[in-house]
């Protein structure tokens, strides 16, 4: 067999590998722990929007000063909050954690 076509058809097949993969990002969006309703649902239509392009969206909300003593309770009632919003198109990979003075959810598409 010739060399050069081997190496050819093995390049062929490469590409047409590449062709059909599909390559899944990481979104971030970042809240406050007092973000208003309009703008918590805004955020919350471009997750659905990453969730439905099969991205995986890592949902962070960051304290600052004083806010951290609202850490479990208003932090997590936000986090519930989208969780629940997105259930639909979307599920939750890691429940919400704290990191530092940053509470991070993670969320996938619906397989």
């Amino acid at each position: 067999m010739d060399y050069g076509k081997y190496r050819y058809e093995q390049s062929k097949k490469q590409q047409e590998a590449k062709k059909k993969q599909t390559v899944v990002e990481v979104k971030e969006i970042k809240l406050r722990p007092k973000t208003e309703t309009h703008d918590l649902n805004f955020k919350i239509k471009n997750i659905r929007k990453f969730l439905e392009q099969k991205n995986k969206v890592k949902v962070t909300l960051r304290f600052r000063g004083r806010e951290i003593i609202y850490a479990d309770s208003l932090g997590r009632e936000v986090l519930d909050k989208v969780g629940e919003a997105v259930g639909d198109v979307g599920v939750i990979l890691q429940s919400p954690a704290m990191e530092g003075r940053q509470m991070s959810m993670f969320l996938g598409p619906k397989a």
